[in-house]
């Protein structure tokens, strides 16, 4: 429900190159001056709370950065806490210090609502909502309270989707490559003119997470041949209309399809398609051979 962000897992927030980008980080300058709630609005994956921790660190990084899950969020952990005695303050609660980001505000259950907007005249802390909804949708549809919804948005931050921010997609490759890279111990990886078209060209419906995942990916597969065949199969698979996050084990699996594709098919070079030789060769039955043959749409080739 609740995290404290320890600073050295924080999200690190990388300054863009695109025009979209560069609009959103002037208004995080403007907003080290104040402390007025904010909402970030985005697209799944778009980097609502990588941008939370950069205006918490533009603040000056006063006090902890705590993180709530509004769908788990109950009206007692909105309830104060008296200090325990007998030190004679007035009662606190989870908001009192600090900067604090309620991740997708637009899952708070109604009657939390009603408690937060009671509760905010006394919130001392930074306050910063995160949302993949449209609230005014929400608001009209009796889902989410109007008092509320513009009570904690003075301050409204729209996060482009990462398609529409394509200068950033080089950028946010190579800082992800070498991230993972020195986290796994392992070279950066040089990618192909012919991947980084790939990447510019796909619509990422995943976004800057999906994009992380799938060079994460190239780092732990290590062959930018062998993983781009996992990750082009599953990058088409969700341009077409999956969820858009890219799962390392759907990637592995994937890569290591083609891997042996293109195994089973230097090999079928080598014998001249001759299938028994190749069954051999490969340490599999012939059978299995014709099976997978099939698999990739050669079925028909070669001589037993």
């Amino acid at each position: 429900m609740e995290a404290i962000v320890n600073p050295a897992l924080r999200p690190i927030f990388l300054e863009g190159a695109d025009p979209s980008m560069r609009a959103v980080e002037s208004v995080i300058r403007e907003l080290a001056q104040t402390s007025v709630p904010v909402l970030l609005l985005g697209e799944v994956g778009a980097g609502k709370r990588t941008i939370a921790s950069r205006i918490y660190e533009s603040c000056g990084a006063i006090g902890e950065f705590r993180v709530f899950e509004c769908s788990e969020l109950l009206e007692q952990d909105l309830e104060a806490r008296d200090e325990p005695a007998p030190i004679k303050r007035p009662p606190r609660h989870q908001f009192s210090s600090g900067t604090v980001y309620l991740k997708e505000i637009g899952d708070l259950h109604f009657d939390c609502q009603l408690r937060l907007l009671e509760l905010l005249p006394s919130i001392t802390a930074r306050l910063i909502c995160g949302s993949t909804r449209d609230l005014e949708e929400e608001v009209r549809a009796g889902r989410f309270r109007e008092d509320l919804y513009y009570r904690m948005s003075p301050v409204c931050l729209r996060l482009p989707p990462l398609r529409q921010r394509k200068q950033d997609i080089p950028l946010l490759t190579n800082f992800f490559l070498s991230k993972h890279a020195q986290d796994l111990r392992r070279p950066i990886p040089v990618l192909s003119m012919q991947t980084q078209q790939l990447f510019q060209d796909y619509s990422w419906p995943g976004n800057v997470r999906e994009l992380e995942d799938a060079a994460k990916a190239i780092v732990v597969l290590g062959d930018e041949s062998v993983a781009m065949g996992g990750l082009r199969a599953v990058l088409m698979k969700s341009e077409r209309g999956s969820n858009g996050r890219l799962s390392l084990k759907q990637a592995a699996r994937a890569a290591s399809r083609e891997a042996e594709k293109e195994l089973i098919l230097k090999v079928l070079t080598r014998t001249r398609w001759n299938r028994r030789r190749a069954a051999q060769e490969l340490q599999i039955s012939y059978k299995a051979l014709l099976y997978k043959l099939k698999q990739i749409g050669c079925g028909d080739y070669g001589s037993s």
